[in-house]
C-alpha cells in the first residue's frame, strides 16, 4: 500500500500555521509530512519563507506519531554540512525517532543569498556528493576533519547523537543524480513520476529502498476558484527542476510564467474536489515505482477544509491503491 503525506509548505504559510498544520495532518490520519526548506517563495503571491528547521522542532513537540523530513535541503551553500549534521541529529532526538534528512543539490532562488555565486550543475553534485560524505561521518559519532574539493573541516563532532541514525534521502533528475542517490542515500526522493528514475535508482544500489514522490493539488468545492489559486501560485511548477533550479528570485519566476495560461495548470495540477482525478494522479507514481506520495495543498489559507475533505474522503479512497 502507497504512504500518502502531508507537505509543510513553507512558501505558502507562516511558522504557526505550518505547525497547526502538521497537527491537522497526523489527526486526519495522512502516513508522514515532508517540510520544504526555503528562503524565497517560488512567487510572490505565496508570500512566505520561515525558517523550516525551527518550524520542524516546534512540528516534533506538537505530534506524536507522524513522521517528519525535509523535502529537501540543500546542504552546500547556505547550510554547511556540519551544521545540517547537527540539525538533523537533534531533530530525529526531538521526533523521537520520526525524522528523515531529505537532501538535494539546491535551486538558486533560496542559495544565492549568501553571496557565494550559483555553481553549474555538475558542481553542485559533486558539493552534495562531498556534503553526504561528511554528514554520514559525523552521524557514526566520530571527531571529522576533513579538507575536500568543497568543504572544510577542522575537529568537528556531534555531542547529542540519537540512537537510530537519521536516515537520508537524496533528490535526484536524472541517471548522474540517481547514481549518486542509490549509492549514498536510504531513500530516493523525486518530483515527478518517471519510471526511469526508479529504474536507474535500483541499478545503482536502491533495490528495496524507499521511493518517495511528491504531487501539487488545489482542493476546492469551486473547481474554478481552484484553478485561479493554482495558476497564481503554483505556475511555477510548469518550468521544471532544470530551469527552476537557475532562476534567482519570485521575480524570475514571475517572468518565465508570464505566458502559462490557469487551463495549463490544470492540465497538470488536479484541481476541484473530484477524488477520482487524484487516485489516478498518484496511480501514475505508484505504477512507476513510487512507495510514498506527498500531496501539496495549494493555497496557505486553504489547508484546514482540504484535511477535513481528505481524511472524510480522500485517504480513505487512496488506500485502495
Amino acid at each position: 500500500m502507497v504512504q500518502i503525506g502531508f507537505t509543510m509548505m513553507t512558501e505558502q504559510a507562516g511558522p504557526t500555521a505550518l505547525v497547526d498544520q502538521v497537527v491537522g495532518a497526523e489527526r486526519a490520519g495522512f502516513d508522514f509530512s515532508v517540510t520544504s526548506d526555503h528562503y524565497f517563495p517560488w512567487l510572490e503571491s505565496q508570500g512566505h519563507a520561515p525558517y523550516a528547521w525551527s518550524v520542524l522542532g516546534a512540528a516534533a513537540q506538537a505530534t506524536d506519531r507522524i513522521p517528519l523530513m525535509t523535502y529537501v535541503t540543500c546542504p552546500t551553500t547556505r547550510y554547511h554540512p556540519v551544521v545540517v549534521a547537527q540539525k538533523a541529529a537533534t531533530m530525529q532526538l526531538l521526533s523521537r525517532g520520526r525524522f528523515r534528512l531529505g537532501l538535494g543539490s539546491g535551486e538558486n532562488l533560496n542559495e544565492h543569498v549568501v553571496g557565494g555565486g550559483w555553481p553549474a550543475a555538475h558542481v553542485r553534485l559533486e558539493m552534495l556528493e562531498e556534503a553526504v560524505e561528511i554528514i554520514r561521518a559525523l552521524f557514526s559519532g566520530e571527531s571529522v576533519n576533513h579538507h575536500g574539493a568543497h568543504f572544510d573541516v577542522e575537529n568537528a563532532r556531534l555531542w547529542d547523537l540519537p540512537e537510530v541514525p537519521v536516515p537520508i534521502g537524496l533528490a535526484a533528475s536524472g541517471d548522474v543524480s540517481c547514481k549518486l542517490a542509490g549509492q549514498l542515500a536510504d531513500l530516493l526522493i523525486a518530483t515527478e513520476p518517471e519510471a526511469g528514475l526508479i529504474t536507474a535508482f535500483d541499478r545503482h544500489g536502491g533495490g528495496g529502498k524507499p521511493k518517495v514522490g511528491q504531487l501539487p493539488i488545489c482542493y476546492d468545492t469551486d473547481r474554478k476558484a481552484a484553478i485561479t489559486r493554482a495558476h497564481d501560485q503554483f505556475r511555477w511548477f510548469a518550468g521544471g527542476w532544470k530551469v527552476n533550479a537557475e532562476l534567482p528570485g519570485p521575480a524570475g519566476f514571475a517572468s518565465a510564467t508570464q505566458f502559462v495560461r490557469p487551463q495549463d495548470v490544470a492540465d497538470s495540477i488536479p484541481c476541484g474536489d473530484d477524488v477520482g482525478a487524484v487516485v489516478e494522479a498518484v496511480r501514475a507514481y505508484t505504477e512507476a515505482g513510487f512507495t510514498e506520495v506527498a500531496l501539496v495543498q495549494i493555497g496557505g489559507d486553504h489547508q484546514e477544509p482540504y484535511l477535513e475533505w481528505a481524511q472524510r474522503e480522500l485517504l480513505p479512497a487512496l488506500r485502495e491503491l
